[in-house]
């Protein structure tokens, strides 16, 4: 994870603002960094900006919908940008983004959820298990469409067929804008700070 400013922990109000909003990278298992994203998010003022990078295989549901749920209760103002893949789970904190920007290159997967289980459990928890993931995917999909602001069928349609979605797809299907590789001068700050 990568921070503008300090190396870790929180950055101090003086050094955001002098530096503009808070910069999050998002790489890899988001299961992996889950309470070092959250202190991020956290880090951040309710209704306050910051520019979050995407390069995961997604992770854990769970951890996706308490991301985006801290960005709405929180009212983050966040623009997401895929570097290189934002796939399954990783895909709700992207949707979730206020601005969602993508170049040529960048991968999106769609597809079911996926169980797995690393304990050895009873036939009753299986059993409650699967009638809760059931629902819990329902859910999930629905709101992965509230949160894009588009069509659920579209969303579905992905869904269902395991479909990998480039950028260019993203953006005719108007989930995303279009970026080059080249400088973005809202990233680059006031001519100042260079």
């Amino acid at each position: 994870m990568a921070q503008k400013g300090k190396a870790a922990g929180r950055p101090d109000a003086e050094e955001e603002s002098s530096s503009g909003p808070l910069e999050i990278a998002i790489v890899g298992d988001l299961t992996d960094h889950e309470a070092e994203l959250t202190d991020r998010l956290l880090s951040i003022e309710p209704g306050g900006q910051c520019t979050i990078y995407f390069d995961s295989p997604g992770g854990s549901p769970y951890c996706a919908v308490s991301m985006a749920t801290l960005m709405r209760l929180r009212g983050i103002r966040a623009t997401g940008i895929v570097t290189g893949e934002c796939s399954s789970a990783a895909l709700w904190p992207f949707a979730t983004c206020t601005r969602r920007l993508v170049t040529p290159y960048s991968v999106f997967l769609f597809h079911p959820m996926k169980w797995q289980s690393e304990e050895h459990i009873g036939i009753a928890e299986a059993a409650e298990w699967s009638r809760h993931f059931a629902a819990l995917e329902g859910e999930m999909d629905l709101l992965l469409g509230d949160l894009f602001g588009s069509s659920c069928d579209l969303i579905a349609k992905w869904i269902q067929t395991h479909r990998y979605v480039t950028g260019s797809e993203m953006v005719k299907a108007g989930l995303a804008e279009m970026i080059a590789l080249k400088p973005l001068p809202e990233l680059l700050g006031s001519p100042s700070d260079r």
